[in-house]
């Protein structure tokens, strides 16, 4: 057994715990002399746009033969979870890594907080967990969607144990201010209230000829039917509501019969601003199936340590990163406030945040350091609660996301873990404060009153219930600022050029023998899929170069 640092994880060697650009045709100087001999072959193929192929093709065969890496030393800046898996695999391959932690536990943003666990902001403020034992607070990421293939076959691979994540629940509540008297409604109604008047709607443009250009008369009939199964329209067309919807009263035993729901009202659905929240679901990566790691998702980082053992060196903070003639040289303090030293490499992977490593001195290239320098990040904040599982006991919500439309905190999310259990952690407020109303809150009382009342709003009477609260700000934490690449209040953005077509070019190509790698080397930042796959990538692009030396 392994207890890291600080940590009150225990750690077995088996955890059962839980936008391609076209590049020009042209090599810059850059690239040419910074890749050394092995430039001529790397840098024409990725220039000419053949690197994907390449790349592609070796992904597949990953792990990479133990020879591979010819025990070449490779330092690797953070145990995130991109630093984790650079590492895994690089040390698989034969290279000699060591990696580098500023912190005393694995995992950078993938950070769970349980009974005891201290949280200290940039600003010197800190809180302590003091949840019921066994109940946690996933800060960070929190699910892993079922396309993220390369995430969930290293929770195998290192029998990290999953459950079902429940995304979304049609019992789940929407909640504006403006409409319906301010009185939440379940989302099952809210989604299939308005799939029957869309269909009504469309039954009557048909009827009346007007898709006659769309459609050909032999298809009219098909269409109608389609109509009416897809809407629950009667047989005139027309919706009256749906068992879909939910029911007022459900159908029992002798003389109680099922009693359907009022369909709302088309005017007040238009109104009500949760077309976003009714298709969140329908996001590729926010569709079922969803998993989550059981007991916690810093298992899976704690998982890849285990793997690791004596590689990694926590408390180690990056004070500057320099090119030799034959590799990297990095130095760092030796605990927070111990001293300096050093280690020389064939290669460096640069796995930090883009806001630390702004504030690290360095020698990279002119343009990597603009691009660094260019990128903001995001802060995402979520507030966690334990309480009594009143959203189940009560009103019947097994996990999935409550919306609201108004006030500060947009969403509730509510806990997949451990369901029909007295207690559990909900999460009230889950947003990027840089961009919303939460940010503009004066203080920590404030945005801790506010997170209270977006639960009494769905849950009239059961703010008051609401214990022990935890807020994560990603933009304070040390060794974070930030949670990831910002890509304005939208999302999905509408564009996003600014940085793939921008900053994004410099991240992915080395500069000399040092390599970026990170959810922000990936087109799904945010995701730890994307840390995954470009970790990959950057061990590929290493081993590649080792092997034509």
């Amino acid at each position: 057994m392994v207890f890291y640092p600080n940590s009150q994880i225990p750690v077995f060697p088996a955890v059962h715990c839980d936008k391609k650009v076209d590049e020009e045709m042209t090599i810059s100087r850059r690239d040419f002399i910074g890749a050394g001999g092995y430039g001529a072959a790397f840098m024409t193929m990725h220039s000419l746009g053949l690197w994907g192929m390449v790349e592609t093709e070796r992904q597949k065969d990953f792990p990479l033969p133990a020879t591979t890496g010819k025990r070449t030393k490779v330092v690797i800046l953070g145990a995130g979870i991109a630093g984790l898996v650079a590492a895994y695999e690089m040390r698989r391959a034969g290279f000699d890594c060591m990696v580098l932690e500023a912190r005393e536990r694995p995992g950078g943003r993938n950070w769970t907080l349980r009974r005891g666990s201290k949280l200290v902001f940039s600003d010197g403020s800190s809180q302590e967990c003091t949840f019921d034992e066994g109940n946690y607070f996933n800060c960070g990421p929190a699910r892993l969607p079922s396309i993220h293939k390369t995430i969930l076959g290293y929770c195998s691979e290192l029998n990290v144990e999953l459950e079902v994540e429940v995304n979304s629940s049609r019992s789940a509540l929407l909640q504006n201010d403006d409409v319906f008297s301010g009185k939440p409604i379940r989302q099952g109604q809210a989604i299939n209230d308005t799939r029957g008047y869309i269909a009504e709607l469309l039954a009557k443009c048909a009827q009346q000829g007007a898709l006659d250009q769309a459609f050909s008369a032999d298809d009219h009939a098909a269409v109608m039917a389609f109509l009416k199964s897809y809407g629950a329209l009667d047989k005139n067309y027309q919706y009256k509501g749906s068992s879909r919807s939910g029911d007022r009263q459900l159908p029992g035993a002798g003389d109680q019969i099922e009693i359907l729901r009022q369909p709302l009202s088309i005017s007040d659905l238009l109104r009500s601003k949760f077309c976003r929240p009714m298709l969140f679901e329908e996001m590729l990566d926010m569709q079922a199936t969803m998993f989550q790691p059981i007991g916690g998702m810093d298992r899976i980082a704690y998982a890849l340590a285990a793997s690791l053992g004596k590689i990694i060196r926590y408390d180690s903070p990056i004070t500057e990163i320099r090119k030799t003639t034959t590799g990297v040289k990095v130095m760092y303090r030796d605990g927070q406030a111990g001293p300096t030293r050093s280690v020389e490499a064939a290669y460096c992977i640069c796995a930090l945040p883009l806001p630390i490593l702004r504030t690290i001195p360095n020698d990279f290239a002119p343009q990597v350091k603009s691009a660094v320098e260019q990128v903001n990040y995001d802060s995402a904040y979520k507030v966690a609660w334990e309480s009594r599982r009143f959203w189940e006991q009560e009103d019947g919500i097994y996990g999935g996301i409550s919306f609201l439309a108004s006030g500060p905190i947009p969403q509730v999310w509510y806990p997949s873990a451990k369901l029909l259990s007295k207690r559990g952690v909900l999460i009230s407020g889950y947003a990027m404060e840089n961009w919303d109303d939460f940010g503009k809150l004066p203080s920590y009382e404030a945005k801790i009153a506010a997170s209270r009342a977006a639960v009494e709003k769905l849950h009239p009477g059961r703010g008051k219930e609401l214990q022990k609260p935890v807020y994560i700000c990603w933009g304070k934490v040390p060794y974070n600022l930030g949670s990831w690449v910002s890509r304005g209040p939208d999302y999905p953005p509408a564009d996003e050029d600014a940085y793939y077509s921008g900053p994004y070019r410099e991240f992915i190509v080395p500069d000399d023998r040092i390599y970026f790698a990170g959810d922000h080397c990936s087109h799904l930042i945010g995701w730890q899929e994307g840390a995954a796959l470009a970790a990959r990538r950057v061990v590929a692009m290493i081993a590649s170069r080792v092997n034509q030396a």
